[in-house]
């Protein structure tokens, strides 16, 4: 498994990320934290796959992913391809369509969920680490995030296709 590599310094609300620096993860790739939004409860976060090895990468469909809590537990959450139920219209129940990326090339994929705290007392839910593959067969990569995936209590999270990122 990939270290952890700490997210861009720079929270959602912003531009592009900046890459992290350092020697290309086994795999080929880097994952990043991209541009998110949050509005009533609704939450969307992006992540970026960046091609930094000397070969094309070609992924297909939703990656693999989980959260991970602060100190690297599984966090209680159910993950599906696309929109998970928890909203319509969200663009991201389109169906997935083949992305090649050449070197320094990137692909993205979008997490959406709610924040809802239904439990007076109940701790909030909250990841601070994705924990995802690619595609099937490839390395797990690992990144700590700015800010968290803050669920509250909804434990739902929906997961998009890649999607190529223009230059």
């Amino acid at each position: 498994m990939a270290p952890i590599e700490d997210g861009p310094a720079q929270d959602r609300r912003g531009g592009a990320p900046t890459p992290t620096a350092g020697p290309c993860p086994e795999g080929g790739v880097r994952l990043l934290e991209d541009a998110g939004d949050a509005a009533m409860g609704l939450r969307v976060a992006g992540l970026r796959l960046v091609n930094c090895g000397a070969e094309a990468y070609v992924l297909q469909g939703h990656p693999e992913l989980r959260l991970l809590d602060g100190q690297e537990r599984p966090v209680e959450v159910s993950v599906g391809q696309g929109s998970n139920g928890i909203a319509s219209s969200t663009g991201l129940d389109a169906a997935p369509q083949p992305v090649t990326l050449a070197p320094g090339e990137a692909a993205s994929v979008a997490l959406l969920w709610r924040n809802l705290v239904t439990e007076a007392g109940a701790p909030p839910v909250e990841g601070w680490v994705v924990d995802l593959v690619p595609k099937p067969g490839a390395p797990r990569l690992r990144l700590r995030l700015s800010a968290p995936v803050d669920l509250g209590h909804a434990g739902k999270l929906g997961v998009g296709p890649w999607t190529a990122v223009a230059r």
